[in-house]
C-alpha cells in the first residue's frame, strides 16, 4: 500500500490529485471543528463517558468528534447516505424511477440530483432533532442576563443553528463530489475514512488509561488491541476473497484463423457489498433513536422501555435487528449489480458455457444460485466484525473491566480498510493507464 502511494506520487498528475484530494480532507476536518453560533457546549461534550455503546456514540465516531462538540459537520454524511438507501429502494417500487435508472448518464445525473434535494430534506430534519436535544440538554447560549432566549430571538436562535447544520451537511456533499471530480474519486468514502480515522489517538489514549487501571483492563486491554489487528487482517482477508465459476468458449473459424477455445472464469467476490450493508443496517437503525430526540420520552417510562430501549445498540434486540438487516442489505445490493440472466445471456452471445450446465435458464438458475450462497457467506462473515463492538462490550462487563468511552467500532474498522484497499486499487489502475508500455519495450 505505502509502495502504492510512493509511486502513484511520482506521477505528476496523480499527484496534483493525492494533493487536492488532501486539501478537501483538510477542510472537511477545519469545518468539523468549527463551532455553531448559540450553542455553548463545554470540552467534555454533549455525550458522557458512560454512553459507550449508543446511538450517540455511533454518530461522534462516525462524525470525528463534530457531533459531540455542536460544529459545522454535525450532521456528517449520515443524510446523504439515508437519502442514498430511500432512492435506491424506490428505484425498485416506482416505474418512473426505474426508466430514469436505465437511461443512461442523463437517468443517473436525475437521480443524483433527487438524491440531494432528498438528502437536505433529511439533514434539516435531523438538524432540528440535533437542536431539540442540545436544547434539552442545556448546552445552548443564554440572554445576557442568564435566562434562556425567549419569543423572536428563540426562533432565530434555533433557525440560526438547524440551517447551519443542514448547510454544513451540503457543503459535505459538495466536498464529496468534489473528490469524485478532481480527486483520486470514492469522495463519500473519503469523508468517512478522514472523520473515523481522526478518533483513532483518542481510542488509544483511552485504551492506555483503562490499561494502567489495572485489574481486568490489564488482560482486556491488551487482548482489545490485538483483536483489532486480526479483524483488519480478516476484513482484508475477506476482501480479496472470492467464488470463481468457470467458464469455456467455443472455437470458431473466422477465415483462416480460429478464434476461442479457451478456458477462463467469472470472479464474484465474496463481499461483494463492501461496507454497504453495514452503513446502510445502521442508518436504518439510527431511525427511533432520531425520533427520541424529537419524543424525549422518560427512560422509565413504558414507551421508552419498548419502543427506544431495544434500539439502543448495546441491547440483545439491536443486534438480531442489525444482524438481519446486514443480510437483507448485502442481498439488496447484489439483486441491483448482478443480472443472472443478463449474464447468462452474455455468455451464450460470445460462445461461452459454464461446463455441466446448459446454456440459458439453466445457467441463470446456476449463476442464481451461486450468487445467493456467496452473498450469504459474505454477509455473515460481514457481520462478525460489525457484532463485534456488542459482543465485546457484554464480554468486558462480564469480566468486570472498565470499557467507559471506548468504542470499539466493527463498522468504522470496515470502513477504514475498505476504503484503503479500494484507494489502493483506484491508483494502481490510474496508474496502470499511464505506464502502459507496448511490445517494443
Amino acid at each position: 500500500m505505502i509502495q502504492t502511494l510512493i509511486n502513484a506520487w511520482k506521477v505528476p498528475e496523480l499527484r496534483k490529485k493525492i494533493l487536492y484530494t488532501a486539501l478537501i480532507l483538510f477542510i472537511f476536518r477545519l469545518g468539523a471543528n468549527l463551532p455553531v453560533p448559540f450553542l455553548d457546549i463545554g470540552e467534555a461534550g454533549i455525550i458522557g463517558a458512560e454512553e459507550t455503546n449508543t446511538f450517540m456514540s455511533y454518530l461522534t465516531m462516525m462524525t470525528g468528534e463534530a457531533f459531540n462538540y455542536g460544529t459545522l459537520f454535525a450532521m456528517s454524511i449520515t443524510p446523504y447516505i439515508n437519502s442514498s438507501i430511500i432512492i435506491q429502494l424506490l428505484t425498485v417500487a416506482i416505474p418512473a424511477l426505474e426508466r430514469l435508472s436505465k437511461e443512461g448518464e442523463e437517468g443517473r445525473k436525475k437521480i443524483t440530483a433527487i438524491t440531494r434535494y432528498v438528502a437536505i430534506a433529511l439533514a434539516l430534519v435531523q438538524s432540528t432533532a440535533y437542536f431539540l436535544y442540545i436544547r434539552s440538554g442545556g448546552f445552548l447560549e443564554k440572554a445576557v442576563d442568564g435566562t434562556d432566549y425567549t419569543g423572536f430571538w428563540a426562533v432565530f436562535q434555533a433557525l440560526i443553528v438547524i440551517f447551519t447544520l443542514t448547510g454544513g451537511c451540503a457543503l459535505i456533499m459538495w466536498l464529496g463530489e468534489s473528490i469524485n471530480r478532481n480527486g483520486i474519486g470514492n469522495g463519500i468514502s473519503m469523508i468517512l475514512f478522514a472523520g473515523i480515522i481522526s478518533r483513532i489517538p483518542v481510542t488509544a489514549t483511552v485504551m492506555f488509561q483503562h490499561f494502567q487501571q489495572r485489574g481486568a483492563n490489564l488482560v482486556v486491554m491488551p487482548l482489545a488491541a490485538i483483536t483489532m489487528l486480526l479483524m483488519i487482517a480478516y476484513i482484508v482477508w475477506m476482501d480479496n476473497a472470492e467464488q470463481r465459476i468457470p467458464v469455456q468458449y467455443a472455437k470458431r473459424v473466422v477465415g483462416r484463423k480460429m478464434y476461442g477455445g479457451q478456458n477462463s472464469y467469472i470472479p464474484i467476490k465474496v463481499n461483494m457489498s463492501g461496507v454497504l450493508p453495514v452503513i446502510f443496517a445502521s442508518s436504518i437503525l439510527s431511525i427511533p433513536p432520531t425520533i427520541n430526540m424529537f419524543v424525549q420520552a422518560d427512560e422509565k417510562s413504558n414507551l421508552y422501555k419498548w419502543l427506544f430501549a431495544p434500539f439502543e445498540q448495546d441491547h440483545w434486540f439491536y443486534a438480531i435487528i442489525y444482524f438481519i438487516l446486514i443480510i437483507f442489505f448485502a442481498y439488496f445490493y447484489s439483486a441491483i449489480q448482478y443480472n443472472p440472466v443478463e449474464m447468462a445471456n452474455n455468455l451464450r452471445k460470445n460462445g461461452g458455457t459454464v461446463p455441466f450446465v446448459r446454456p440459458g435458464k439453466p445457467t441463470s438458475d446456476y449463476i442464481q444460485k451461486v450468487l445467493s450462497k456467496i452473498v450469504l457467506l459474505g454477509a455473515l462473515l460481514l457481520s462478525v466484525v460489525a457484532l463485534f463492538p456488542i459482543l465485546f462490550s457484554q464480554f468486558a462487563d462480564l469480566v468486570g473491566a472498565d470499557a467507559t468511552g471506548l468504542a470499539l467500532g466493527g463498522t468504522s474498522i470496515i470502513i477504514l480498510v475498505g476504503v484503503a484497499l479500494e484507494t489502493v486499487r483506484q491508483l494502481e489502475s490510474q496508474m496502470m493507464m499511464r505506464h502502459y508500455k507496448g511490445f517494443l519495450d
